[in-house]
Parts: structure tokens; sequence; C-alpha cells
């Protein structure tokens, strides 16, 4: 379609758009009326995704997470979020509100759900974005109702944030109350154990007692080996007493045998002198061998005696050296048995350990729970406080009838190209030449408008030109 076919169809058809655009018009005026004002009251929050937690001390990894706002947007639009306004704002009391209750569910919804759902539908929240700032509006057609709402669902969403977290602490507190019973019983039981074995077996987990017994154990060692080298050593002599006894050590330092000995030498001496000039018949020669032979039994009777007390030191000896091993014997197996005991002491004071490290770190847990769960603290602030608006948030009348012009200009043109289409018929040489297929001789003036709007034959289904033109040419 030309700009000219165009302008043609307007030119024939513009009282019907006119007319189409006028009810469109008058419709969004009627509309606009009858249609209550809208107000819409904001306010926001701001999350605090970097300070560190109070409690814990640490920095939450999970608050930097792309979908914590996301979260945080959903708990806002949450039922819970919603119940805990209708509360707030005792809709529950307002009387208006309990009709419009009972005439939409006629009581078999709650009112707390029902209100929850419908406060849902007002409200808007949207993430500011490339910030931590969340704005909550609120739509109703009382402005002051629609601030008192958005303020009850920021509120909300606090309150809700601080229960979120305290909650779940309580949960945990509960857990570790009861789990810290249990591990205290535990661990009162491995220290009953502990002690009464310790009664049982008279060891103190502090004594020392291990130590002294080592030592003793480490001086009886000591003592059987020297003891060893003295019975070694007797022994020995012992031995050199039964084979050559009148060489030994004790027999050869003993003062009696010596001069016994140096005596006999005397004797031995003056004996042979006697013999050689007496003869062996003479007294004196009698009496001197009689005298060596006294010498000599005097000194074997010592030389017995000295190696008797030899056997007897080397007896003694021996019986101590029995003693002491029997003695480091039972010294051993003692100090076995007590490492036997400490270990099995050992045994139950690890437990005892375990016990009371398992008991102080669920106690630890338990306080920290128990002080997270009574914490009313969040990351969650008001930034700023819906305030009750002047004007109403819906369209305003220029702004209707503005759009009702564009819409009204669109479709009057196009009940006019409709129209065009239904009742179709030759306004231009172009549309001779198009629809037609014929030549175009000519044109005549037109005539005036009652001649033109009364032709006969076939001119009534033509333009006046074009009905002229025919009617000169039959």
């Amino acid at each position: 379609m030309s700009l000219q076919q165009f302008t043609t169809i307007v030119r024939a058809r513009w009282r019907s758009g006119f007319a189409v655009l006028l009810a469109v018009l008058a419709v969004a005026a009627l509309i606009h009326l009858l249609t209550p004002k809208r107000y819409t009251a904001q306010a926001s929050v701001i999350i605090d995704i970097k300070s560190p937690d109070p409690i814990a001390g640490a920095a939450l990894q999970g608050l930097t997470s792309p979908s914590y706002m996301a979260t945080q947007v959903d708990v806002l639009r949450s039922q819970r979020a919603a119940q805990r306004v209708v509360q707030l704002l005792q809709l529950e009391n307002n009387p208006t509100i309990r009709a419009q209750w009972l005439d939409a569910t006629r009581g078999a919804t709650p009112m707390e759900l029902w209100g929850a759902q419908a406060l849902g539908q007002a409200l808007d929240v949207r993430p500011s974005r490339g910030s931590n700032v969340i704005n909550v509006a609120f739509t109703a057609g009382d402005p002051t109702f629609a601030a008192q709402a958005a303020n009850a669902f920021v509120q909300a969403y606090l309150d809700l944030s601080v229960d979120l977290r305290t909650d779940p602490a309580r949960q945990y507190s509960v857990f570790f109350d009861q789990r810290a019973k249990q591990l205290r019983d535990k661990l009162e039981e491995a220290q009953a154990r502990l002690s009464g074995y310790q009664r049982e077996k008279g060891l103190l987990a502090t004594d020392e007692r291990m130590d002294v017994e080592t030592a003793r154990l480490n001086e009886l060692s000591t003592q059987l080996t020297a003891l060893q080298a003295v019975a070694a050593e007797s022994g020995g002599r012992q031995a050199q007493a039964a084979t050559n006894a009148e060489r030994m050590q004790e027999v050869l330092a003993s003062p009696l045998i010596s001069g016994l000995t140096a005596d006999l030498s005397r004797q031995e001496a003056k004996l042979k002198e006697l013999s050689s000039r007496l003869g062996d018949r003479h007294p004196q020669v009698i009496e001197t061998r009689e005298s060596i032979g006294e010498l000599r039994r005097r000194i074997g009777v010592e030389t017995n005696r000295i190696s008797g007390s030899l056997n007897v030191a080397n007896s003694i000896n021996q019986g101590r050296v029995a003693q002491l091993q029997a003695a480091l014997k039972e010294q051993r197996a003692k100090l076995l048995k007590m490492r036997e005991q400490r270990d099995e002491a050992a045994v139950l004071l690890r437990d005892v350990e375990n016990a009371q490290k398992a008991y102080d770190g669920v106690v630890a847990r338990a306080g920290s729970a128990s002080l997270e769960s009574q914490a009313g603290l969040t990351n969650v602030a008001r930034l700023e406080s819906a305030v009750e608006p002047t004007r109403p948030s819906s369209m305003g009348l220029r702004k209707s009838l503005a759009l009702a012009l564009v819409f009204g200009g669109l479709l009057a043109v196009a009940t006019m190209c409709v129209r065009e289409l239904r009742d179709r018929r030759l306004r231009s040489e172009f549309d001779v030449a198009q629809l037609l297929r014929q030549p175009l001789l000519g044109t005549l003036p037109a005539i005036g408008r009652r001649a033109e709007a009364r032709p006969k034959g076939i001119a009534a289904l033509l333009p006046g030109r074009v009905a002229g033109l025919l009617e000169s040419r039959g």
C-alpha cells in the first residue's frame, strides 16, 4: 500500500477511525476514573557480608556466594515473613479485614494464612544491582497502610533473620547439652575405673615407685657383679689352698707363719750343725728334731686354719652371690609386674584423658551454641524506613490518555483498513490500472457531492472521475 492509497483510505474512512479513537479515549478515561488509586511505599535493608561473625570470630564463606542475596530475597517473600507481618499489623483485629476474609474464604482458610497470601501479592522485593541493598515495596489503596506494611515486612525480615540464626543454635545447644551429660557420665566411669585399679594395685599416677624400683634393680645388679668378682677370686684362692697352701699369699703374709718359718729355718740349721758335730743319737740332736717337727706341725696347723678361713669366705661369697641373684630375679619380676600394672593404669588414664577431651570439646561447643541461641544479632540492618507516599503510584490521567491515544490511533487505522478491505472501491487512477487492469485514457474534474453520490449503472461502483469518463465514452 502506497502513501497515496493510505491517504485516500483515511480521507474516505476518517469518520469511523475518529469514532474508534474517541471510544478508546473515553474508555481509558472511564477506567482511570473508576479504578481506585494505588500507593506504593518503599523501604530498604542492607546486608553485611564482610564483617566476621561476632560469636564465632570468623568470616562466613557462604555470605559471599552469589546465591546468598537471592536466598535473602526469597526469605523476604516467604510465607513465614508474610504471616509475621499479619501478626505485626494485627490484621486479625481489623473488622474490615475480617469481613473480607469471611467473604473470600467463609472461614475455611486460616485468616493468618489468607492475609499472608494477600499481602504477598502486593509485595515487590528487588535487590539493587551491584550492591548489598534490598528494596522492599508494598502497594495498597491506603498510603498509610502501604507504609506500615512495608516497614512491617522489613521488621519481619529482621526478626526472621534472627530466628533463622538462633533456632538452629537452640537445637544445637540442646543436643550438645545432652551429649555433654553422656560424656560426663563416661568420664566419671573412666575416672572410677582408674581410681579403683590404683587402689587395688597400690599405684598412684604421680608416685616415683617405678623409678625407685628401677634404681634398686640397678643397685642389685651392680652389687651382684662386684660380689661375683669377689667370689671368683675367693674360689681361686680356695683351689690354690687345696693344691699348694703354703704358697698362698695369706699364708706367706701371716706373721705367725713367718715367725714359725724363721724358727724352723734356724732349727734346721742348728740340727744340721749338731748332727755333723755330735751325731744323730745325741740328745740335743733328738731335741732339735722334735723342736723342728713341732714347728712344722704348728705351721701346718696355721696353714690349714688360713686355708679353712678362705674356704669359709668363699662359701660366704657364694651364698651372698646366690642371695643377690635371687633378690635380683625377684626385683626384676617385681619391676615387670609393676610395669604391667603401670601399662594397664596408663590405658585407663588415656581413657580418662580422651573422655576429658571429648567432654571439654562438647562443653565448649555447647557454650558457643548457647551463647549464639541467646544473641539477637544479625548481619541485616534497616537502611531506610518507608514513609507515607503523597502521590499515587498508579498511572496518571495524562499517561493513561497518552497511551489510549496511541492505542486508539492504531486501532482506528486498523478499523479503517479492515472496512476498506470489506468494501473495496476504486478511489484513484492507480486503483483503475491495478484492479481493472485497463489502460487509463483520461480523467474528468469532480462534480458536486450530490451528483457524485448518485451515479447510475456501473458508475455506482466507481469514483466520480472514472464514472464521468465512462459516461462520456458510452
